[in-house]
């Protein structure tokens, strides 16, 4: 057995390499059946990504089955601390059961993150696509500056705040969010005040509330409003790989509605 601590220091046994994981993540998840998807034994039903992934499904990220879980005899289970409770990972651990948990709120924790859990929690080599990822996101950003809003949520209206994870990949791609110094990390905020903080550009992702072209850009008059797919915008992973192309075309194309 080896001890490792993960990302809020609390140490974790496990035989490595690990051969049978369960994820309540869907960032990690798609980042396990990316590397070594045998491996995958067990995932939440939002865990989406890749497509058409076969694996048994433990209900949510808030509410998982931990008997279900139990009976899949996990070598580890993959947390993340705002994507799940401490309830169900105590209990978890209560059952004997090894939970890794990662704490990601900018880019280059993600990385760092990531690096740790397949070195020190699963006991495997990097994956290409990590490194890939890295060099991606090492570039500077072409435009700076562009005061923005991110919501993720309607009625009530909720937004990208501080110390999260998306809103650092949004400064990476210049754009700087209005609501980047509140002191929530994703405030509920009035229509009325984010006109008033006039943000050049309103970003909407298609998660974790699914913005269209008919549902949320005519909440923005006179605005800028850039529909970009939320996978790519909020998901620490593979898909960070192609996310700052892809975000950056979809930021291009906004438009006022």
């Amino acid at each position: 057995m080896n001890t490792s601590h993960d990302d809020l220091g609390f140490p974790v046994r496990v035989d490595r390499p690990v051969t049978r994981v369960v994820s309540l993540v869907p960032s990690l998840t798609e980042s396990v059946a990316a590397t070594r998807q045998e491996a995958l034994v067990g995932a939440t039903t939002w865990c989406s990504h890749p497509a058409g992934l076969d694996v048994p499904r433990v209900r949510g990220t808030k509410n998982p089955d931990l008997a279900a879980i139990a009976a899949l005899s996990p070598g580890i289970v993959l947390a993340n601390q705002e994507e799940n409770r401490r309830i169900d990972v105590d209990r978890l651990r209560a059952a004997g059961i090894p939970v890794w948990v990662t704490v990601i709120r900018t880019l280059d924790q993600a990385f760092a993150a990531l690096r740790r859990m397949f070195e020190e929690a699963l006991g495997w080599p990097d994956p290409s696509w990590l490194a890939d990822a890295e060099r991606e996101w090492q570039r500077p950003a072409t435009v700076r500056d562009t005061p923005a809003v991110i919501p993720v949520w309607r009625d009530p209206w909720m937004v990208v705040g501080s110390q999260t994870f998306t809103g650092d990949l949004a400064a990476r791609l210049g754009l700087r969010n209005v609501y980047g110094n509140h002191q929530e990390r994703y405030p509920h905020v009035t229509l009325d005040d984010v006109a008033e903080r006039q943000p050049d550009i309103i970003v909407l992702p298609d998660e974790p509330y699914q913005f269209t072209a008919a549902d949320g850009p005519e909440m923005f008059p006179g605005r800028r409003v850039a529909l970009v797919e939320g996978r790519s915008l909020t998901w620490y992973g593979p898909s960070l790989v192609t996310a700052r192309e892809l975000l950056r075309s979809q930021l291009a194309a906004a438009r006022i509605p």
